[in-house]
């Protein structure tokens, strides 16, 4: 083979490559390993449900201890 055949065959490839880029990396890249990642993190955990009576009233004390905005008052 001459250089010039070795040359444009390696030309090609580097088309293709950069063609077929973003569905490789898709497949095969950093995104698809966060995504594998994020699905075994979130196999991991579960939904407690409860119905404690305590924390209700909790949550309430803490909603009604934070301050609030009303537009219409002048101040």
């Amino acid at each position: 083979m001459s250089w010039l055949a070795i040359a444009l065959l390696a030309c090609a490839v580097v088309v293709v490559a950069a063609a077929e880029w973003p569905r490789l990396d898709a497949r095969f890249g950093l995104e698809r390993r966060r995504t594998r990642d994020r699905a075994r993190r979130k196999a991991s955990l579960h939904v407690v449900k409860s119905d404690d009576d305590e924390f209700i009233a909790s949550v309430q004390r803490d909603l009604e201890g934070l301050p609030t905005y009303d537009p219409s008052e002048k101040h």
